[in-house]
């Protein structure tokens, strides 16, 4: 395993490159894509969507509604220059392609680009192709757009550990072009001998040879990240440990401002909070990078997204949009929720509830989960929910 020996998270022509993409007309409407028929190609145009929009709160003007219906545990999305959005899986072994074909605001047309693939969570898209992550590999679609009748892929690299406890990953390029990739712990807390787990990592999908390049350490299970349009810089979710307590340890939003930086799993939770079984096996809690905000234990929060678009109001631009997957093993539940919080430079405040409602507090009984969020070009935002097997689209329209 190859480690990074200076800051070579930003390189400058990344960044202008990748704030040159996100300068596109938001406010277009959106146009109807023509997709080609094939064998594994379905109408969702009147697929059932068992959910309950009425119990969602949401901010004043803003509007939610089921763009795409039967997507069986959708979870991560990607999203191609011209609206194509794919869609992985974690419980299910497929990975779909989604489309609004006549322009109306939602979608209509599934494919299935692949099935029997393992845990197939992580999806980015590229230059025309898709990237899927398994649990140990990484795959590529390429030319998908062209080929979503008839696709097929070819393996970009399989030497991650083939571990399944937190082995789902979410995958994303960055502003240097690679592909960034985490290898979450094999545990609910333990110490591994292989400096893999518990990581963030790159490759270069153009190498013939890929090696991963440690970027981050001590993060226990991010699903989810980005980088801030305006710096640069690597921001993460992060699980927090099972079995300390209802209310410890708080779930993280992490702020990577140089390669190699460790972020305190297994001995350091939250940034203060020393863990009961291998702490004193670490450094001191300084020795580490402290969460940039604490999210509440055992909200899971997963997909992450700055807000770059222009159909919400100017308050959200750059504010980051974190979908909290909700609780498992708290007495009471917490998370089921969208927020919104404020990044500024290095600092994260004022985190808000956008969208609530996936779960009954009364009964405690949930009825969706919110997964992963996307943009799309005009500035609406997409929401995956595992659990109702659908996606959500969020608009703005001021009265």
């Amino acid at each position: 395993m190859k480690y990074l020996s200076k800051v070579s998270l930003v390189l400058g022509i990344g960044i202008s490159l990748f704030l040159l993409g996100c300068q596109q007309n938001q406010n277009a409407e959106a146009q109807g894509i023509i997709s080609a028929n094939g064998a594994s190609k379905d109408d969702i145009t009147n697929a059932n969507a068992e959910v309950k929009l009425d119990k969602i709160k949401l901010p004043e003007n803003f509007k939610i509604e089921v763009w795409a219906a039967d997507i069986p545990n959708a979870r991560s999305l990607a999203i191609s220059e011209d609206g194509v959005v794919f869609v992985g899986n974690r419980q299910e072994n497929k990975v779909f392609a989604v489309i609004d074909e006549d322009g109306d605001g939602k979608a209509n047309t599934k494919y299935t680009l692949a099935d029997g693939l393992n845990m197939p969570n992580g999806v980015a898209y590229k230059d025309g192709d898709l990237y899927v992550a398994e649990v140990n590999r990484i795959i590529r679609f390429k030319d998908i757009k062209n080929n979503l009748d008839n696709p097929s892929y070819e393996v970009v690299y399989d030497g991650y550990p083939t571990e399944s406890h937190h082995g789902w990953k979410f995958i994303s390029f960055g502003p240097d072009g690679k592909l960034y990739i985490p290898v979450g712990a094999p545990c609910n807390i333990c110490e591994s001998e292989n400096e893999v787990f518990a990581s963030i990592t790159r490759i270069d999908v153009d190498s013939p040879n890929p090696t991963p390049e440690i970027v981050a350490h001590g993060v226990r299970n991010t699903v989810g990240f980005d980088w801030d349009p305006k710096t640069g810089d690597m921001w993460f979710t992060d699980n927090g440990r099972d079995m300390m307590g209802d209310d410890v340890p708080n779930c993280e939003l992490n702020h990577v401002t140089k390669a190699g930086q460790h972020f305190g799993y297994p001995y350091w939770h939250e940034g203060s909070v020393k863990d009961p079984e291998f702490g004193d096996k670490g450094g001191p809690a300084s020795d580490y990078v402290a969460p940039a905000a604490k999210l509440g234990a055992h909200t899971a929060p997963l997909g992450m997204r700055f807000y770059k678009g222009n159909m919400f109001p100017g308050a959200y631009q750059n504010q980051v949009f974190i979908a909290k997957h909700g609780s498992w093993n708290r007495s009471k539940k917490s998370g089921y929720v969208l927020t919104s919080i404020k990044v500024e430079g290095s600092n994260a405040s004022g985190e808000k509830e956008f969208a609530s409602g996936w779960l009954d507090e009364a009964s405690q009984k949930a009825w969706g989960r919110p997964v992963d969020v996307q943009e799309m070009q005009d500035g609406s935002l997409l929401i995956s929910d595992d659990m109702a097997g659908v996606i959500y689209r969020v608009t703005y329209s001021a009265k």
